[in-house]
């Protein structure tokens, strides 16, 4: 199987459109695991580019209904992804924007890199955090039987 690890899934429809074997993004497995019985997700990451792309991905997996939305880090993107001492306390701040201001009962850390903030973020909250690629590897063996 193929996982595409970017999180908008860029190419993920072009590839399961000639691969045999499973393709999974860490979007789209990142939000079906959120979504799972019903929640409400948000997600948080450092990256504005992503917003749209992010929204897209909701309504064509038909979670937009479930997707509470997208909160920013401030700061420059490269510079939090660059000093963990700045990315975990502003990623902490996206992540409790979600729940407190938008009603999730989920959030995603957008950005597969983000995963190693995700683990340390996890203990601050009651609500799942999830890691996209953990969710995209949990999918893939699943749909491989494994």
């Amino acid at each position: 199987g193929i996982i595409v690890a970017a999180f908008g899934d860029p190419g993920a429809a072009e590839i399961r459109s000639f691969w045999p074997r499973p393709v999974v993004g860490i979007g789209e497995a990142s939000m079906r695991e959120a979504a799972r019985d019903g929640r409400r997700f948000g997600i948080a990451t450092v990256t504005p580019a992503l917003v749209a792309s992010i929204a897209a991905l909701a309504g064509q997996l038909g979670l937009a209904a479930q997707f509470t939305g997208t909160r920013l880090t401030t700061g420059d993107p490269a510079a939090l992804a660059a000093d963990p001492e700045q990315l975990e306390p502003a990623l902490a701040a996206a992540a409790r924007a979600c729940i407190t201001e938008d009603g999730a009962a989920a959030v995603i850390i957008g950005g597969g890199p983000l995963a190693q903030a995700a683990d340390r973020l996890q203990p601050q909250f009651e609500v799942p955090i999830i890691k996209p690629i953990a969710a995209a590897v949990t999918q893939l063996l699943q749909r491989l039987g494994a």
